[in-house]
C-alpha cells in the first residue's frame, strides 16, 4: 500500500514551509516514527515521521522547494524489510556454498545499483534537471534503487570545472577568488523580516548604563555549591537578569506593553523572550508567566531551550508571544551593542561582556566587573525619561540584589 506524505500543521497562522533536507532517500527502508524529512517554516525546524514502515517511494518535493500545509511531498510503499547488504566475497575468500548463497540472497536491485559497467536508468524528472545543467548520466552518481539516477541525485550534482585552455595561467591555492550563493532559510528571512519591519515602523532609541555584577557574583561564588546541589542547575546571570527586568517592567508598564492601531495595549503578565543562538540562526524561546518562576525555575527552562536550540527542537508555540527581551551578546564577546526590538514587543535590553574598569568607589579607584547595559525601545510610547529609569532600575536590582527578593 502506498501512503502519501504530506506537510502536517506545523503552528497557527502557517500555512508555507520549505523543505528543508530529506533524511531519507527513494529506496530507504524506515521504521514506523523514524525522522525522514526535516520541513523549516519562518519559526523553527519539524521533523516529519513516517506513519508506517516501509520504503521511501517517489519524492516529490526537494530540498529547498516550498510547500503548502497538506500538499503532497513524497510516497511511502508500506511494509518490505531492510536490505541486506553483503560485503563482496573478494575480500574474503571462503566456501562457496556460502558465498554462493549470501548472492542470491541479495535482491536485483541491490545487484544492478553495484554492478559498474550498467547504465544508470535515468528517472523523467532527473533527465529534466540534466540537460539544464548540461550534465549526462555517467557524470552523476546515482542512489536510487536498481542503479536508478533521481532527481536529487541531479540537484545535488554540479558541472565538473572546465580545463583552462593551453598556457593559460592557473591560480594559486590561496589566491582564488570565489562566490557562494546559498538561499536563505525561512527562519532567517523571517528575522531579517522582522528587523527591518521593526526599523521602519516604530521610533527606535538605544539609552545605555552600566551595572557592577561585584554583587551578583559574590553570590554565586558563595552559594554555587548549596545551589547546585539543592536544584541540580547552575547558578547563572541571565536568572538575576529576568527577575530585575521584571521589576523594571512593573515600574515602567509601558516597556511591557504594545502598540495596536491607535492604542497602547498595557499587559499585567511578563511573557519574557530569551534571545539564543540556535541551530538555524537567532530564535526568541519565550518563558511564560517568568513573574511566577523561582530562579532555579528559570536556569532550568534556560537550560532546557538553549539545549533545543542548539540542536533545532524548539516547538513553534515556544516562539509565539512576548512581551519583552532580553538578548546577551556578551557571550560572544560584545562589549557595547544596540539591539533591535523584536515587533510588536516595545523595548529590549541588551547584556554584554563582564570586563574588569577602574571605577571610583568612596573616593578610591579600584577594580570591578562592569558590564554594560542596554535598552533599546519604541520612543512612540516609551519616553527618554522611563527608558532611563528602567536600566537605572536595572542597574539597582543588580548591584543590590536584595531588591529583587524584597520588590523594592
Amino acid at each position: 500500500m502506498t501512503i502519501e506524505l504530506v506537510v502536517p500543521t506545523v503552528g497557527e497562522s502557517i500555512t508555507e514551509v520549505e523543505i528543508g533536507s530529506w533524511l531519507k532517500t527513494t529506496g530507504d527502508y524506515v521504521e514506523r516514527d523514524e525522522a525522514i524529512v526535516e520541513i523549516e517554516s519562518d519559526k523553527a525546524t519539524v521533523e516529519v515521521y513516517a506513519p508506517v514502515a516501509g520504503t521511501i517511494g517517489e519524492i516529490v518535493k526537494q530540498t529547498g522547494e516550498t510547500a503548502t500545509v497538506g500538499e503532497l511531498i513524497g510516497y511511502l510503499d508500506e511494509g518490505g524489510a531492510p536490505v541486506v547488504k553483503v560485503e563482496a566475497a573478494a575480500e574474503a575468500p571462503g566456501d562457496i556454498e556460502e558465498i554462493a548463497a549470501a548472492s542470491i540472497a541479495v535482491t536485483a536491485a541491490t545487484a544492478s545499483a553495484t554492478a559498474p559497467t550498467e547504465p544508470p536508468r535515468v528517472m523523467p524528472s532527473a533527465r529534466r534537471v540534466l540537460a539544464e545543467k548540461g550534465l549526462t548520466a555517467e557524470e552523476v552518481r546515482a542512489s536510487g534503487p536498481g542503479g536508478r539516477l533521481l532527481k536529487e541525485d541531479a540537484l545535488r550534482a554540479e558541472k565538473p570545472a572546465a580545463k583552462p585552455p593551453a598556457g593559460a595561467e592557473m591560480p594559486s591555492a590561496d589566491g582564488q577568488r570565489q562566490e557562494e550563493a546559498v538561499r536563505m532559510t525561512p527562519l532567517r528571512r523571517m528575522v531579517a523580516q522582522q528587523l527591518v519591519s521593526a526599523q521602519q515602523t516604530a521610533a527606535l532609541l538605544t539609552t545605555f548604563n552600566e551595572a557592577d555584577m561585584t554583587a551578583v557574583m559574590d553570590l554565586r561564588r558563595e552559594y554555587k555549591d548549596d545551589y547546585e546541589k539543592k536544584y541540580e542547575v547552575r547558578l547563572g546571570f541571565m536568572s538575576f537578569f529576568v527577575k530585575a527586568a521584571i521589576e523594571a517592567l512593573k515600574a515602567f508598564p509601558p516597556a511591557n506593553a504594545e502598540v495596536r492601531g491607535e492604542e497602547i495595549v498595557y499587559k499585567n503578565y511578563y511573557d519574557i523572550g530569551i534571545a539564543v543562538s540556535g541551530k538555524k540562526g537567532l530564535v526568541v524561546p519565550v518563558l511564560r508567566n517568568a513573574e511566577r518562576l523561582s530562579f532555579a525555575e528559570i536556569e532550568l527552562a534556560i537550560g532546557d531551550i538553549g539545549r533545543r536550540a542548539r540542536d533545532g527542537k524548539i516547538r513553534v508555540e515556544e516562539l509565539q508571544g512576548g512581551t519583552f527581551t532580553i538578548t546577551n551578546g556578551g557571550i560572544f564577546g560584545s562589549l557595547m551593542s544596540t539591539p533591535i526590538i523584536n515587533p510588536p514587543q516595545s523595548a529590549i535590553l541588551g547584556m554584554h561582556k563582564i570586563q574588569e574598569r577602574p571605577v571610583v568607589r568612596e573616593g578610591e579607584i579600584v577594580a570591578r566587573p562592569m558590564m554594560y547595559l542596554a535598552l533599546t525601545y519604541d520612543h512612540r510610547i516609551i519616553d527618554g525619561r522611563e527608558a532611563v529609569g528602567f536600566l537605572v532600575r536595572i542597574k539597582e536590582c543588580i548591584e543590590d540584589p536584595s531588591r529583587i527578593l524584597l520588590e523594592i
